[in-house]
């Protein structure tokens, strides 16, 4: 089944780079919305109405305007929002930062850079059933 994904991070190429790798791993992918910043991801999935619609977001850390802590803290407050799946894709992994991310509700971490096999092991937990390639 294909999947609807939201990639948020300030940069277009690495943005760009998440996807290929996502499709590079295997994950049938339907949709793939794109953020610059947290706000910016609230503010689509709001406006577009993809409240139920979206299977997971993908998102950087360091950010401006809402960094990735911010929009983990306001997707978990959101009852329509708290559901969604959220892998924090970042450079930033001490065990601190790690921690209070997984504390904060994050189904997993990966980090950049990163190969398309751990792409792959961290969406089979979150995908039951799915392999990847």
């Amino acid at each position: 089944m294909s999947k609807c994904l939201m990639i948020v991070d300030d940069s277009p190429v690495m943005r760009s780079f998440v996807k290929r790798t996502l499709l590079a791993a295997g994950l049938p992918v339907d949709t793939c919305l794109e953020a610059a910043n947290g706000l910016d991801a609230l503010e689509k999935l709001r406006a577009f109405n993809l409240v139920g619609s979206i299977d997971l977001i993908l998102t950087d850390i360091n950010m401006p305007v809402m960094d990735g802590e911010g929009l983990l803290a306001e997707l978990k407050r959101d009852v329509a929002l708290a559901s969604i799946p959220v892998v924090v894709v970042s450079t930033d992994s001490t065990d601190q930062r790690v921690g209070t991310l997984m504390r904060l509700g994050a189904s997993d971490y990966v980090r950049k850079p990163f190969p398309p096999e751990r792409l792959s092991q961290v969406l089979s937990g979150i995908f039951p059933g799915w392999s990847g390639q």
